[in-house]
């Protein structure tokens, strides 16, 4: 591996660094004396008889962990709910692994677990809840006319229909006892305390982890539209159109919305987000003598269409020493969609490289990195995927034709036989994809 290869991969694992989970808990949370302050908020602990610690996500065992180390034998009970291969040793907080991104069994039971768990909550309650992403999946919790294969099946056409986190989640959150400010509601009267790892543009809370503990801005007409925008109605289970149908006459309840008293004792925080992955890679980059540009931790759109712009911009680096002269740093973060033509194997990060690769072809000096930083692109065991300019030469000769695997949407199998794969195993911390693109100069290292 050449040096700038390596330097990619040494800012991409700073970027991870940047959001390690228990880091961000302990400089957002504060104890002493039995006073617990969460950023500028306080709370008397002797109020409270009864510590919870609750949620679920990518990062949640980390988080709990890290909510462990601060409060120690103050807590009285936990449950978070992770998925397969993430679980970190706790104390106090009992871990369950669950599927992701498409729910199980595990992740049903681990939820009802833990709505009875809360439900149990009182005035005397403190409930801090550890949120991240993959929680959408892994707090299951479907109604009760609602069978997880259902959702299986629902949850493998929202992901290959290119549809919007916000949209896929406005639709979750009306399937499910504990999505969309319901977990809020089995606390309540108890106090809630919501840490946040975002890995949403924009970090909107009602949109992370389909928002548990936070009012609910969305209808079940709203998911009924979103199966129709992309042709799903006639894809989806007949409970699941049925129960949504319900839902938007008046018949079920709706998620409890804004204004919803329940949610004067409840606060969020974000403890991290992209931006922070962005800015741990651009300080790496810096000390490793390169001339960064941070585009936007907020790009979405098709995945092609990603790449397509950042390989603009390289271009123009390539050829005017601008708009950062060379050796130069692209970095860009947030979280793109791949509508899904082909039969292939792969994910966002792979396909975006994979594309970029192909747009890049012949240039020189130029390295190519996307990947998760929760260590998971689609349904693959790799990160992401790194190349060059001579990424698809180098295929040519092994017999592997660039554009077919992009057109199949098979990245994973074209990375895969060129040994390109990043693969980092769970990282345990999830603020959706970082980018890097150096440009210039090869430096050792």
């Amino acid at each position: 591996m050449d040096g700038s290869k390596k330097h990619t991969l040494s800012i991409f694992k700073a970027g991870i660094e940047a959001v390690e989970p228990r880091t961000l808990i302990k400089r957002m949370v504060k104890y002493s004396d039995n006073l617990l302050t969460v950023r500028d908020h306080d709370y008397d602990l002797s109020r409270f008889k009864k510590v919870i610690v609750a949620g679920g996500g990518k990062a949640s065992t980390l988080m709990a962990r890290g909510i462990e180390e601060i409060l120690q034998n103050r807590i009285t009970d936990g449950l978070v709910i992770t998925s397969y291969g993430s679980s970190t040793a706790t104390q106090r907080v009992r871990i369950v692994e669950a599927g992701h991104p498409v729910p199980d069994e595990n992740g049903v039971k681990g939820a009802a677990e833990m709505l009875e768990m809360l439900e149990a909550s009182g005035e005397d309650t403190l409930v801090i809840c550890v949120i991240s992403g993959g929680a959408s999946a892994l707090l299951t919790a479907p109604h009760k006319t609602i069978n997880v294969k259902h959702l299986q099946v629902l949850t493998h056409e929202l992901l290959a229909c290119g549809a919007s986190i916000k949209e896929i989640n406005t639709v979750r959150k009306h399937l499910s006892r504990i999505k969309g400010g319901n977990l809020a509601k089995a606390a309540n009267p108890a106090t809630v305390v919501t840490l946040i790892l975002s890995d949403v543009v924009g970090n909107p809370l009602d949109v992370i982890a389909s928002g548990p503990t936070v009012p609910d801005p969305t209808t079940y007409s709203n998911a009924m539209e979103v199966l129709g925008k992309y042709g799903l109605l006639k894809k989806t289970p007949i409970s699941v159109i049925e129960h949504l149908e319900k839902g938007a006459s008046g018949e079920i309840p709706e998620t409890p919305k804004p204004g919803d008293p329940l949610f004067s004792k409840v606060k969020n925080f974000i403890i991290g987000s992209n931006r922070a992955a962005l800015k741990g890679a651009e300080k790496k980059a810096e000390e490793l003598g390169y001339n960064t540009l941070l585009l936007s931790s907020s790009i979405e759109g098709e995945t092609r269409d990603a790449a397509m712009f950042h390989a603009s911009i390289v271009k123009e680096i390539i050829e005017n020493n601008d708009p950062v002269a060379k050796p130069a740093c692209l970095l860009s973060g947030g979280e793109t969609t791949v509508t899904i033509h082909g039969t292939g194997k792969g994910g966002r990060n792979q396909e975006f490289v994979l594309a970029l690769a192909i747009e890049l072809d012949g240039a020189e000096n130029v390295s190519i990195l996307s990947g998760g930083t929760d260590g998971i692109d689609g349904p693959t065991d790799a990160a992401g995927a790194l190349a060059d300019g001579g990424t698809c030469q180098k295929a040519l000769t092994l017999g592997l034709e660039p554009h077919q695997y992009f057109d199949n949407n098979d990245s994973y199998s074209f990375f895969k036989a060129l040994d390109d794969l990043i693969i980092t195993g769970p990282t345990n911390t999830n603020v959706m994809d970082l980018r890097i693109i150096l440009v210039g100069s090869k430096l050792t290292g």
